[in-house]
């Protein structure tokens, strides 16, 4: 692994795998505002400094870690790829998931089918699965650099989610944190 790999544009680049990310958009997009609207906390919810920083700090290495995929060729014939493509078809699979089970959830109840019975925050993991498979896959030390801050962003972004979700859903959410681990292999009880 290097810092900084040979950096060059090219089809079969890290950016095949962050691709996902578009499709995800575009299905959110083509199902209806009501998703659209439920997929992101209203602006009217009060966030502290700190909180507002770390969201507009998530989105931004988010932009780049997917700009930077575009320069990193893959590690092709090396574990470390086969690796990445483990890593990355796992975080597929649990965007696909949890994108179809948000979509199909009713907004008026907290989300607990599917992906959402395993992770309360199931998006948020593969996001960061993705782009660690991606960083593995293309030997990119930059890459899981981003992806470890990226991380620690979505966590806290995980906790704002959870404080508004106990406002709007009251008892069922806290039933929900209470029974559900945030993230896979964490235990409710422990976090």
């Amino acid at each position: 692994m290097s810092l900084t790999p040979a950096l060059r544009i090219g089809l079969w680049n890290a950016w095949i795998f962050m691709f996902i990310f578009a499709i995800q958009m575009l299905v959110m997009a083509f199902v209806g505002k009501d998703v659209r609207e439920r997929s992101h906390i209203p602006k009217e919810f009060r966030r502290n400094r700190f909180e507002r920083y770390t969201g507009t700090t998530a989105n931004i290495l988010w932009l780049l870690a997917l700009a930077y995929s575009v320069f990193l060729p893959f590690q092709f014939a090396t574990v470390w790829f086969y690796v990445g493509l483990l890593i990355f078809v796992v975080g597929a699979i649990l965007m696909t998931t949890a994108t179809f089970d948000f979509i199909a959830g009713n907004p008026d109840q907290v989300i607990t089918k599917g992906a959402y019975k395993i992770s309360r925050h199931p998006m948020y993991l593969a996001i960061i699965l993705i782009c660690m498979g991606a960083g593995i896959a293309s030997l990119s030390f930059l890459l899981i650099f981003l992806t470890i801050l990226m991380a620690f962003c979505l966590h806290r972004e995980a906790l704002i989610e959870e404080r508004y979700c106990l406002g709007k859903y009251c008892g069922a959410y806290q039933e929900y944190l209470n029974n559900v681990p945030r993230w896979i292999g964490v235990p409710a009880k422990m976090e």
